[in-house]
């Protein structure tokens, strides 16, 4: 066990550096993006894979990917247990849509950046007004070849706990009328919600099977929650994630 002022070293000097570099990424592909569209995709790809190498190098992170994820547009859904994955999905996919809160979007300098590369912002309250918008936006996304990635239980959940998903699911499942490819994954171990303290080990990704299109939403909805909940076994999993 690694004594905690250690973890609060390696955690202290990973933000530091993540945090100081992120706004160098943003103007970097501000300005790119009136230069070259695909200088763009390049520097977020870029940020990504630093937020990748400085977990594996500072905070001991490692990444297994189980199972081999499809190359063709297609709904990935994923468990949503920490930041790690909304960031490593830059490294797993060649520019993908992701959809998130609108409020992401409104971040000043990074949400104009994320909206240009292809993040998709939903707004929650705002009904069949933003499922339109929805619509619209990940049609676009899949006409121009791009995986639209998707955390269907609205926000992040700690290791252990399985909600139910929320309805967007259900209206993006019946809307884009695509397969879904559910992604289980363990962060919350390494990464817990709210906790500043960052730990060693091993995040695990667990790549579920295809399920087609036009299923029944009860069908669809608890084939997608037992796929992406695999990995939820606290007891079990703490000991094989945390080496």
């Amino acid at each position: 066990m690694i004594a905690r002022p250690i973890l609060f070293i390696r955690s202290l000097l990973f933000a530091v550096i993540f945090y100081t570099i992120t706004p160098l990424y943003v103007l970097f592909g501000a300005i790119m993006s009136f230069l070259n569209e695909q200088g763009m995709q390049h520097v977020v790809a870029g940020w990504g894979q630093t937020h990748r190498f400085l977990c594996r190098i500072i905070l001991r992170q490692k990444i297994e990917m189980h199972g081999t994820l499809p190359k063709e547009p297609i709904l990935y859904v994923f468990k949503h247990e920490s930041m790690f994955e909304t960031i490593d999905l830059l490294c797993m996919f060649d520019s993908p849509a992701v959809i998130a809160k609108q409020e992401l979007l409104d971040i000043p300098g990074w949400g104009w950046i994320a909206k240009r590369h292809g993040m998709i912002g939903i707004e929650r309250t705002a009904g069949a007004k933003a499922l339109r918008q929805l619509q619209k936006d990940a049609k676009s996304a899949v006409a121009a070849g791009k995986p639209i990635c998707f955390f269907p239980e609205g926000t992040r959940v700690p290791h252990g706990e399985t909600p139910p998903l929320r309805a967007g699911f259900a209206a993006l499942y019946q809307i884009l009328k695509l397969p879904v490819v559910p992604v289980a994954v363990n962060s919350g171990l390494v990464a817990p919600r709210h906790s500043f303290i960052k730990k060693p080990g091993i995040v695990r990704y667990i790549v579920g099977e295809t399920i087609p299109a036009g299923l029944p939403r009860d069908e669809a909805e608890a084939r997608v929650h037992a796929a992406i909940n695999v990995l939820n076994h606290p007891a079990e999993n703490e000991e094989k994630a945390l080496v």
